[in-house]
């Protein structure tokens, strides 16, 4: 919280903030934040570690990660295999308030959340279905092929 004066009127401001925490087995996570920053810029509330790449474990940046959160952050963990041992370790930290645990991250969900200020467990619902409706097989189609001749591929 922040104390602000204006206009001679005292209040008390909260800062709510959305922190993402990206894990991974291998370079994926640090991955997904380099697409992040080519496509909108260098994003501070994003954190991401790379598992078993050396000797650095999980729980360690976790620990690190939570040592910057505040009262009123909401947390975002978001790891790359449902059931995974990345996954595994990142479940015991939801005991902690106002965190979040989404497995299976992709680059159209980190997106969205990156833009957000605030969030509400339903609109982390609907943003998890949004995103898995980014992963489909994509197929020639005729009036593609036709489109593409002409310039116009979307």
């Amino acid at each position: 919280m922040r104390n602000n004066v204006a206009h001679g009127i005292f209040y008390v401001e909260e800062n709510t903030m959305i922190k993402i925490f990206i894990s991974s087995h291998g370079h994926f996570a640090s991955g997904i934040k380099s697409s992040v920053e080519i496509l909108m810029g260098p994003n501070q509330r994003i954190t991401v570690f790379d598992a078993y790449i050396d000797q650095d474990s999980v729980q360690e940046h976790l620990d690190r990660f939570y040592e910057g959160v505040e009262e009123n952050d909401k947390v975002i963990l978001l790891s790359d295999l449902y059931g995974g041992s990345v996954n595994q370790v990142m479940y015991t930290y939801l005991e902690r308030p106002n965190t979040t645990l989404i497995a299976g991250v992709n680059l159209a969900l980190v997106l969205e959340l990156a833009v957000r200020e605030d969030i509400t467990e339903q609109e982390i619902r609907e943003l998890v279905e949004q995103s898995r409706t980014m992963l489909r097989v994509v197929e020639l189609d005729n009036s593609d092929a036709s489109q593409a001749e002409d310039g116009d591929f979307f």
